[in-house]
């Protein structure tokens, strides 16, 4: 199933990226998500809890980056995760790529999902998959602009060099 979201950071995007790509720092910001270990600079071992309607699931698994264009600020990852009581698991393949907007950056995702075993039977309506997606981007991006807001000005004495995510991630090498 697709899922498109998108979300605004109020950052322009070169700073945006660099945050996004901090997967320490942003994980705490997706409702439900745990990072449990950094597996290598492009491999994440987690934990996501998700409600289905009555349904709540916990997956285990991992995300890893196959694809980062630093220059053109998109990634793709790839994750996978089974649910902790061995109802079946989730696949996903999802391509996130930002653009200015007047809020700062504008940030699309697009998400290839599939479900296997018992969940699927969960998240058999695509509305409510969808919706559950909708609200946790949306709560993300909250909880993301809080953290970035939460964070000191960059000091005043000259113009500060842009971040840059690390060397590992701009070439081709994260959560949903």
């Amino acid at each position: 199933m697709q899922l498109k979201n998108s979300f605004d950071v109020p950052l322009p995007p070169d700073r945006a990226w660099a945050v996004l790509m901090d997967i320490e720092r942003i994980a705490p910001c997706m409702p439900g998500a745990e990072l449990l270990e950094t597996i290598d600079p492009e491999t994440y071992r987690g934990r996501v809890s998700v409600r289905l309607g009555p349904v709540a699931l916990t997956f285990v698994g991992t995300a890893k980056f196959e694809a980062v264009d630093a220059a053109g600020r998109t990634a793709r990852v790839k994750a996978q995760g089974s649910d902790a009581k061995g109802r079946g698991g989730a696949n996903a393949t999802v391509t996130f790529g930002l653009e200015p907007s007047g809020a700062g950056t504008r940030v699309n995702v697009d998400t290839d999902l599939s479900l296997s075993g018992g969940v699927a039977q969960y998240g058999r309506g695509v509305g409510m998959i969808q919706s559950v997606a909708g609200q946790l981007i949306g709560q993300f991006a909250k909880n993301l602009k809080a953290e970035i807001e939460s964070e000191p000005a960059p000091a005043a004495a000259g113009p500060a060099a842009p971040a840059e995510a690390p060397a590992a991630r701009g070439a081709p090498g994260a959560a949903a």
